[in-house]
């Protein structure tokens, strides 16, 4: 092989692409006028890669609102009453119950004693659902809920768990739940990101923002943390003798120099990027108005239990309607905590408090979504990354550990049968008996609802293509209205 040919060989397709007379970008151009993504006259970058796309089918939900109670809240506690468990409280469970099971910490603090759910319980609503007097303002909406008793997931410990419950899969690098959704159909809010993060609690969800990264998919799909209270994004505003004459300028040469290196290479980056810029110029605006909780009635604040100003669950939920209520397609509001290993159930102030936090705001989230007439295009849910055992755990205080064979969470909304318990468990709350829904069947659903066929919405990486559900994945009907 002479030089010559080496040097030939060495020329890559992205040479080629740049160096011939079309380009990849006037490639990409023409794919988006094919598609009619891109309107006559419109500049290159005025692309918006967020801009609403139609589904696979008809869609039933608009938005989504996901309740993430980080740590693993504790079924036994609150859906899923036992009287059996309570009979038996102290008794060792049975060995067949255990057998080739794993569960986290099996060493250090293992207990194979079996620990009664000391709580009040009620049925409620026209649906009988039952209910524990932790939550009484829940209790109140039950009628507009599917309560699901058997989900279950492969990953027993948390910050796994979550990447799993919000990715489906334990390992790093893939698009969450959000990023997939934002990726099949855009997002309609123009003035906002597509998909928002908002947090509350003591600290963040373990494993933090892989949790809402975009993976492998253009990082315009990523999730955006807002914050409640200050700037909403930090470094908003402009900076200090800035004015938006100068801003305008600056943003402008950007985006030319942005959409001539887009134009080069098509890589979709610089499309993210170029989005991004104009994106955070029209949030200098729409941001602050956003998180003004202050505009809200009286009689809507006390709804909620949510006071302008303050960082909370409650704020974060108002906040929530007002951002599917601008066209923001996935919000998903982290509060944390929820970890029970001890206090769990001995009416100790842990989980009653955490559930107090959390009770009147979900379910003034509901109420207020139905009066607007926002919960028929809305999906909300609510669950956490796994459940807790029926045995017990003692450390400092007796709680419970990680459980992912039976544990429960629940959806309300947009395409969902009001009203319904689905699923159930055996006496001991312990192993799915009835309707065992997965998490890979749980986005199979959400997808379903949002206009998306979960085998379709799929990406390529690294020579594979790649979907939310893996190569998994059924439709929970039973939930569908």
């Amino acid at each position: 092989m002479t030089p010559n040919d080496r040097q030939l060989l060495g020329q890559t397709r992205r040479h080629f692409f740049k160096d011939c007379g079309v380009g990849l970008g006037k490639i990409a151009l023409g794919s988006l006028l094919a598609e009619g993504r891109l309107l006559a006259g419109q500049q290159l970058s005025a692309v918006n890669p967020l801009a609403p796309r139609p589904g696979h089918h008809r869609a039933k939900a608009k938005n989504v609102i996901f309740l993430f109670m980080a740590g693993g809240p504790s079924q036994l506690e609150m859906f899923d009453h036992k009287p059996k468990l309570n009979e038996l409280d102290g008794q060792l469970i049975p060995e067949s119950y255990l057998r080739d099971r794993r569960f986290a910490f099996m060493n250090m603090y293992a207990n194979n004693r079996l620990l009664a759910a000391r709580r009040r319980w009620a049925r409620h609503g026209r649906s009988g659902a039952w209910v524990s007097d932790l939550l009484p303002h829940i209790a109140g909406v039950v009628d507009e809920l599917a309560i699901l008793k058997c989900v279950a997931t492969d990953v027993f410990n948390h910050a796994p768990a979550k990447l799993f419950m919000n990715t489906g899969t334990a390992q790093f690098g893939r698009p969450s739940m959000g990023s997939w959704v934002t990726y099949g159909i855009g997002s309609e809010a123009r003035d906002l990101p597509g998909f928002v993060v908002l947090q509350s609690g003591p600290r963040g969800p373990r494993g933090g923002a892989v949790n809402w990264s975009s993976g492998f998919v253009p990082t315009v799909h990523q999730g955006v943390p807002f914050r409640t209270t200050g700037e909403p994004i930090l470094n908003l505003s402009s900076p200090a003798g800035i004015n938006g004459r100068r801003q305008g300028q600056a943003l402008d040469v950007l985006r030319d120099l942005n959409a001539q290196r887009l134009d080069d290479t098509g890589d979709a980056e610089i499309a993210t990027r170029i989005a991004s810029y104009e994106m955070a110029f029209r949030m200098q605006t729409s941001a602050p108005e956003l998180i003004d909780l202050a505009r809200e009635s009286r009689t809507t604040l006390q709804l909620y239990g949510a006071e302008p100003g303050r960082v909370s669950f409650a704020n974060n939920c108002l906040l929530a309607r007002r951002l599917v209520e601008r066209g923001v397609r996935f919000v998903q509001l982290y509060h944390t905590d929820w970890d029970h290993h001890g206090d769990a159930n001995l009416n100790l102030e842990h989980l009653p408090g955490i559930c107090r936090e959390v009770d009147q705001p979900i379910a003034g989230l509901i109420r207020d979504l139905k009066q607007r007439g926002l919960l028929d295009d809305t999906l909300v849910i609510w669950g956490g990354e796994f459940g807790r055992t029926p045995m017990g755990e003692r450390r400092v205080t007796v709680g419970r550990n990680h459980h992912i064979d039976a544990f429960t969470m629940f959806l309300a909304g947009a395409g969902i049968k009001p009203g319904v318990t689905v699923g159930s468990t055996d006496e001991l709350g312990f192993s799915p008996v009835e309707d065992r829904i997965h998490v890979h069947d749980l986005h199979a659903t959400i997808l379903h609802l949002l206009g998306l066929d979960h085998l379709r919405l799929t990406y390529r990486f690294q020579g594979r293509e790649f979907r939310l559900t893996d190569v998994e994945g059924e439709i929970a009907h039973k939930i569908l209205a």
